[in-house]
């Protein structure tokens, strides 16, 4: 073993867990052919993973939309109330959750979404959820007073498992470039799972391992259970 052994694990879910990714880009580019922009995997890749109203703010700044912020985000929220119930989980999601849970593997959920927009991303994977120890909803968490790329969000999920666990010892997984710059600001090993058309060596140095799917990780690299064979 190669890599820093690690005894709990936070997980992000947009991109990682859930395949709305897809469904954010499918949503806003519906709201910006409405004034002929394109929302590019340029600005895609810079809001990822930030607390919706900066990144709300990003997008009508970068783009110059004719509208205010809470203009946008009324609309942005009319698409995915119609999108988000459908979200699949990604490929090796469900495995890998239910391994680490059923090895008493303490795992928990740290996402920039707030508690409405992640309750629609869920509302058929509510068993999935029930295996985590806890969630994190970032984006309207009191505790968590900045979003990523701050490390706020996976300091206050490590803090949440009650047992004084140190940094070090928790890995996380992260689909955004915002997500593993806050994993390394807050002093945690991170398995990065990014975008087909992200650039890898931008976080060069920054991640402990760098995957195309979960499909891909095996637990006992990081001292965890292997997968029975």
């Amino acid at each position: 073993m190669t890599n820093k052994a690690v005894t709990h694990v936070l997980f992000d879910v947009d991109g990682l867990l859930l395949d709305t990714e897809r469904l954010y880009t499918e949503a806003t580019q519906k709201l910006c052919d409405c004034y002929g922009k394109q929302f590019t995997w340029d600005v895609k890749k810079q809001v990822m993973g930030k607390k919706e109203p900066e990144s709300a703010k990003m997008i009508v700044d970068m783009l110059k939309l004719p509208m205010t912020v809470e203009q946008y985000i009324e609309d942005i929220h009319k698409e995915y109330d119609t999108l988000f119930p459908t979200v699949p989980l990604l490929p090796g999601a469900d495995k890998l959750i239910r391994h680490l849970h059923q090895h008493k593997v303490p795992i928990a959920v740290v996402t920039g979404s707030n508690t409405k927009s992640f309750e629609l991303k869920s509302a058929n994977h509510k068993e999935f959820f029930s295996l985590f120890h806890h969630l994190v909803l970032s984006g309207d968490d009191p505790e968590v007073k900045h979003g990523k790329p701050a490390p706020d969000a996976f300091l206050v999920g490590a803090q949440r498992f009650n047992d004084g666990i140190e940094p070090s010892k928790v890995l996380v997984f992260e689909d955004a470039m915002n997500g593993v710059e806050a994993a390394h600001a807050a002093g945690m090993p991170c398995v990065w799972v990014p975008h087909a058309e992200q650039d890898r060596s931008v976080m060069e140095g920054k991640t402990e391992l760098i995957l195309d799917s979960l499909e891909h990780f095996k637990p006992e690299d990081f001292g965890l259970p292997p997968y029975d064979s």
